[in-house]
């Protein structure tokens, strides 16, 4: 299934799986030669850390050859400030206050919580969805439902 995301994201990724094909893949390999040097692999600690990390390497690099090759990329052009969707910068309300949050819509890939990137499929993303300014949506959490109003979308 493909998987939005904007060109910068897209691009981001693209970087980063180079990184890890070119770089990392190298350090690995280095560490592995080092660590055979050491002789008897059968009670070799650094050669099975090395391995362990080589294969947690390709994985990584594996799931993000994946999401590159299906990833359904929204030009900026193309992100709308009529309704939430993949790479909105939204504000939204807490309904009952006047706390103003400020997030922005990415894929899995790139959230950071600390810097107002959300997931589209965490619970306030996926429920904001679709909706326009002045929009009430519900997000279900453990103390309960949480109302949010639409304040603002852009891009």
């Amino acid at each position: 299934m493909a998987k939005q995301m904007s060109r910068s994201n897209y691009e981001k990724l693209v970087l980063e799986l180079d990184d890890l094909k070119i770089n990392k893949r190298r350090e690995v390999a280095d560490r592995l030669k080092v660590a055979r040097s050491y002789g008897d692999l059968s009670e070799n600690a650094e050669y099975d850390e090395a391995k362990n990390e080589q294969a947690i390497l390709e994985a990584k690099i594996a799931e993000l050859q994946y999401t590159i090759d299906n990833a359904e990329i929204i030009e900026d052009s193309n992100i709308s400030v009529d309704e939430i969707g993949m790479g909105s910068i939204i504000k939204i309300k807490k309904v009952g206050t006047d706390k103003i949050e400020k997030f922005t819509i990415v894929g899995t890939n790139h959230v950071d919580i600390k810097n107002g990137l959300i997931s589209d499929e965490s619970p306030i993303g996926k429920a904001a969805m679709k909706k326009k300014v002045g929009d009430i949506f519900i997000v279900e959490a453990p103390v309960g439902e949480l109302r949010f109003e639409v304040v603002d979308i852009s891009k």
